[in-house]
């Protein structure tokens, strides 16, 4: 599995990016509610899987730290097309390994442009094409 990190649930905003159900996600919602007499804020928090699109929700206590995903970010060159899936070669170490092609980027990613992807824990995802 990929890096992790650990981050307070109170300190997270809408865009940063957990790990619910073992799933890298983006935080969608937030809401916190107020301590009572004696508890401790909760924390609400929705988030979507960035693989899965799947909806999470969880609740916890804003003191509690959640895991958060180290994402790196390469540049990879496409090689080849095959329907939705381009084998690329990353630019540093020269290996070449297969990534689904977003449905929002498939017009723009042909043989020989450069790729941005991320790797989050296990997954390699294309964020952008770099150039053409």
């Amino acid at each position: 599995m990929g890096e992790i990190k650990h981050k307070s649930v109170g300190s997270l905003q809408k865009g940063n990016y957990v790990i619910l159900d073992g799933a890298a996600c983006i935080v969608t919602d937030l809401k916190v509610s107020r301590p009572g007499k004696h508890g401790h804020a909760k924390v609400n928090l929705t988030a979507v899987g960035m693989i899965d699109s799947k909806k999470r929700n969880t609740v916890m206590p804003g003191h509690d730290n959640i895991e958060v995903p180290v994402i790196d970010k390469k540049n990879a060159q496409v090689l080849s097309i095959s329907g939705s899936t381009a084998n690329v070669m990353e630019m540093e170490s020269y290996e070449t390994f297969d990534v689904v092609i977003p449905t929002e980027l498939q017009d723009q990613i042909k043989e020989g442009v450069t790729i941005v992807y991320w790797t989050v824990l296990n997954d390699k995802i294309v964020k952008q094409v770099k150039s053409e």
